[in-house]
């Protein structure tokens, strides 16, 4: 074969090759650009804004501590004779309720020697006035003109008769402290108690000072809780003994159910606030705390120094948006849903609880709050939704 048929050969083929190339590429379907820039929209989720009044929910911790917490000392000395069954740890009496007993025998010995010399007092007291009527007698049958005023009451035995009187008080006084002395060797609960330690039994020897126990009140226990100082307006506490503050729930998140709680009272603020947070300290009342009383049957019983979460119910909110916490974004804005793009709205924002925000202005009712986080955040981004996309493809299908 000649070198010029060869070449022929080859330039038809390539020739071939060029044309078919060319009604491949001019012939394949154009992508459309209208489902290109649907497709581009982020896809998102939103829930709608409604403005109401609304009770907030101010979520603190704290721990439990009794209201009524003392030590019992004897006020006299002596060896311990008698003490309570129920004088022991985690114990319960009423109050008025027998303690400890200290030997009495020695007050009573003392008691009837101070009785004895107010008796001999007295005595001497009905001598001297005896003795009032002669001086009185004795002066009548002098000229009495002729005295002065302080030589009358001499003649009168008026300085006698005050001595007379004074021993007489200070002999009533000694048995009235013996009397006490005496009563004080019996020990007595001084309200209705819980008995967390006790350090003395039958046979002790006791002085004045002593650390014989420990009791706690059971009518109420505080939880000490702190708060911030923006919160406290929102805060409602008792204008009086009588009534109530706040309600507020109790959970010990640690050891009850999640369903499981006490109620309890908003009572006073502390008016200082706590050193190391700088936070305002408040008190939570909680009535029967070891459920002694039918109404409080099944509660869990509380313990001294439990750390525990205490939800107190707020003041209301009036006229604000209520929306999740977690839609509140960077610098106090809010991702809205406005003809389908995206805008961000800064917001002012009156109060936050554990659960919302409240907003007083920035967004308006019935506005759609975006609540997809985003990769891309820009005013003007397109957004559709879960419904949007519905109501395309049904239109899509009514078309074809």
């Amino acid at each position: 074969m000649s070198n010029k048929k060869v070449i022929f050969i080859c330039l038809g083929i390539l020739l071939t090759a060029i044309v078919i190339t060319s009604i491949i590429f001019f012939t394949e379907p154009t992508a459309k650009s209208e489902g290109a820039v649907k497709e581009s929209a982020m896809l998102v989720n939103v829930v709608t804004a409604e403005k109401g009044n609304f009770k907030p929910t101010i979520v603190a911790t704290g721990t439990i501590r009794p209201v009524e917490d003392v030590v019992i000392s004897p006020l006299v000395s002596g060896q311990v004779t008698q003490r309570a069954a129920h004088f022991s740890p985690g114990g319960f009496l009423k109050k008025g309720a027998i303690l400890l007993q200290i030997d009495p025998s020695d007050y009573k010995n003392i008691l009837e020697l101070r009785k004895s010399e107010l008796l001999q007092a007295q005595t001497n007291l009905e001598i001297e006035m005896g003795r009032q009527v002669i001086a009185e007698q004795d002066l009548q049958l002098i000229e009495g003109d002729t005295l002065s005023k302080k030589q009358q009451d001499l003649v009168l035995r008026k300085p006698q008769l005050n001595a007379v009187k004074a021993t007489v008080i200070s002999a009533q006084a000694a048995v009235d402290q013996a009397q006490l002395d005496l009563e004080r060797t019996m020990l007595r609960a001084p309200f209705d108690s819980h008995i967390i330690n006790q350090n003395v039994t039958v046979g002790s020897q006791v002085a004045p000072g002593d650390n014989l126990g420990r009791l706690v009140g059971t009518d109420y226990y505080w939880v000490e809780v702190t708060v911030p100082l923006g919160k406290l307006k929102w805060l409602s506490f008792p204008n009086s003994e009588e009534k109530n503050g706040a309600k507020v729930k109790i959970r010990n998140v640690t050891a009850w159910a999640e369903n499981e709680y006490r109620i309890g009272y908003l009572d006073k603020q502390i008016g200082a606030l706590d050193n190391q947070t700088r936070l305002a300290r408040v008190l939570v009342r909680i009535p029967d705390p070891l459920s002694h009383k039918k109404t409080s049957e099944g509660n869990h019983k509380l313990i001294i120094g439990s750390f525990v979460e205490v939800q107190i119910e707020g003041e209301t909110v009036e006229n604000v948006i209520r929306i999740d916490r977690n839609y509140i974004r960077n610098n106090n804005t809010v991702w809205t849903m406005e003809n389908q793009k995206l805008t961000v709205k800064e917001v002012s924002i009156v109060l936050t609880d554990a659960h919302y925000a409240y907003v007083e202005s920035g967004i308006e009712n019935n506005a759609k709050i975006v609540t997809t986080n985003l990769s891309t955040v820009a005013s003007g981004i397109p957004l559709r939704t879960e419904a949007d996309s519905s109501k395309t493809n049904n239109n899509q299908q009514e078309v074809e």
